[in-house]
């Protein structure tokens, strides 16, 4: 994922509307170091340590999820 110098205004904008950051499931996958159909697995049988959020039937995986798994926990 490559990040842009707009990243901050877009995530400051979104806080501010209390819109969570969420990345694509590729996106997540890489972050996560798993293959995107295993975090696919996830979202259908709904037993892995974090759940996606659908926007417009898309999967979207929430950051500060991701961040909590990466330090060790999930909610």
């Amino acid at each position: 994922m490559q990040v842009t110098q707009s990243t901050p205004y877009i995530s400051a904008t979104l806080a501010a509307r209390g819109i969570e950051p969420t990345l694509t499931t590729e996106e997540a996958a890489a972050a996560l170091n798993r293959a995107a159909q295993t975090l696919r697995k996830w979202a259908c049988l709904e037993n892995g340590p974090i759940r996606p959020v659908r926007i417009h039937r898309r999967l979207a995986w929430k950051v500060s999820d991701i961040q909590a798994l990466l330090n060790g926990g999930a909610q």
